[in-house]
């Protein structure tokens, strides 16, 4: 009995530990550009030729014509589900999704 129940103890501590994985994060140095031109996914071009993108957590239709700003704390990175940045023209605000090396594919249907 007390096997199992040291088994069950090593098992939740090792379920929390995945659920609670660092984000992923890039240097702000490593970014060469950012755009997005559909306001849903935003593109990285990086210093050593990659790209990653970055499914927005919500639309953010004034990224596809306006530029905009990022207000970084802390460490000089931009962190998947913990960034957000500004479109400075028309004041939205955006937050960063999942990061991903493959281009999300998003759904151009309309529902209603």
């Amino acid at each position: 009995m007390k096997l199992s129940i040291a088994a069950l103890a090593l098992a939740g501590v090792c379920a929390a530990t995945a659920a609670t994985a660092a984000p992923r994060c890039v240097d702000l140095r490593d970014i060469r550009s950012a755009k997005s031109d559909d306001g849903k996914v935003m593109t990285f071009t990086l210093s050593n030729g990659k790209t990653v993108y970055n499914r927005l957590q919500g639309a953010c239709p004034g990224l596809r014509f306006n530029g905009f700003e990022w207000t970084i704390r802390g460490p000089q990175q931009v962190c998947e589900g913990q960034q957000s940045l500004r479109v400075l023209q028309s004041g939205e605000i955006c937050v960063l999704g999942k990061f991903s090396d493959e281009k999300p594919k998003i759904s151009t249907e309309k529902t209603g």
